[in-house]
């Protein structure tokens, strides 16, 4: 009788934990994996790129279309010079405006200041603004026959500068952008232009009359005579270059953001590789990823030193809005 009971009493046991581990079972504990996917990560910079847009309407028949931007910068658009399907239009356009700054929004739309130099390395640029500008009608593309015009104030960016030049976008498999000189390949000079008219107390304004729609930059490469070298850092475990990025703030440099484009899948690292970071430079190295439509993020206040690594680790990440984190790197030094 005993043996029969400990017979019976270990089948109902076990039938127990058999029913517990069912996956029918609503009680079953899940574990639910938290790092974001890539999809996440670039719905994430999506949503800041939609919070930086600006929308203007104007009607073709009304000639030049002038609209002012958030922060001052004048947009013209000749409205004869818009075709749809190489015929002109008439009506009403819809234009789409961003305008980007600060290096928190650079940061948070994944539009970086990185320039490419004549080798094809990659260099920090100091930027006078990135814009983007696009026009539609009733949804649908339209064609662009004659330069639209930007006026933007120089005090945005710090004031005048007659070494700033026009850069072009180019965008990797992988989403991330690094700009290029504006130039013409025949007569080595710019396809757009670029002005600067000194302002009699300094409040300048650059000209730029741009021949295509999409974006471009007003930029020159930033100077540091000290010796360079290249960094590594190291995330916590399950990120990578898809659900995740590692960006460069150069301390009193409002107006710029470098970016680690580069990550080594044995490794586990990101890499500046270039070369290009100045030994001895004050900066802030910051990770970024996404978790529950928020920004987890982490900031580290370094001193580069020759091939140097900095970890990251979880437990020192903090979770933000895109409007707290864009504070948050734009009060950085």
């Amino acid at each position: 009788m005993k043996k029969s009971n400990l017979f019976l009493s270990t089948l109902l046991v076990s039938s127990i934990l058999f029913t517990s581990c069912n996956d029918d079972d609503n009680n079953t504990p899940i574990i639910i994996d938290q790092t974001p996917t890539e999809q996440d990560f670039g719905d994430l910079r999506t949503v800041a790129l939609n919070n930086n847009s600006q929308q203007f309407q104007f009607n073709t028949e009304d000639g030049m279309g002038v609209f002012t931007s958030t922060n001052g910068v004048t947009i013209r658009v000749d409205g004869s010079c818009l075709t749809l399907n190489n015929t002109a239009i008439t009506g009403q356009v819809d234009v789409s405006y961003v305008e980007l700054f600060g290096k928190g929004n650079m940061l948070t739309t994944n539009k970086p200041t990185m320039g490419v130099l004549p080798n094809g390395d990659k260099a920090l640029l100091i930027s006078g603004g990135e814009f983007y500008l696009n026009a539609t009608q009733n949804g649908e593309q339209l064609d662009l026959g004659c330069p639209f015009q930007l006026e933007i104030p120089t005090g945005l960016t710090g004031g005048d500068d007659y070494d700033m030049v026009l850069w072009d976008v180019i965008t990797d498999a992988n989403g991330d952008i690094a700009w290029e000189q504006d130039m013409d390949p025949n007569t080595g000079g710019g396809n757009d232009e670029l002005f600067l008219e000194n302002g009699q107390t300094g409040g300048g304004v650059y000209y730029t009359f741009l021949g295509d729609f999409g974006w471009t930059n007003v930029d020159k490469f930033y100077n540091d005579p000290r010796p360079k070298t290249t960094i590594l850092v190291d995330v916590p475990d399950n990120y990578d270059n898809e659900n995740s990025a590692v960006y460069i703030s150069f301390d009193g440099e409002d107006n710029a953001l470098a970016h680690l484009d580069t990550y080594n899948a044995d490794t586990g690292l990101f890499s500046e590789h270039y070369g290009q970071i100045p030994i001895g430079l004050e900066c802030h190295i910051i990770f970024v990823t996404e978790e529950g439509g928020d920004w987890r993020y982490a900031i580290q206040e370094v001193t580069i030193v020759a091939d140097d690594t900095i970890t990251f680790n979880m437990g020192e990440t903090s979770i933000a809005t895109e409007a707290q984190l864009v504070q948050l790197i734009n009060d950085l030094p």
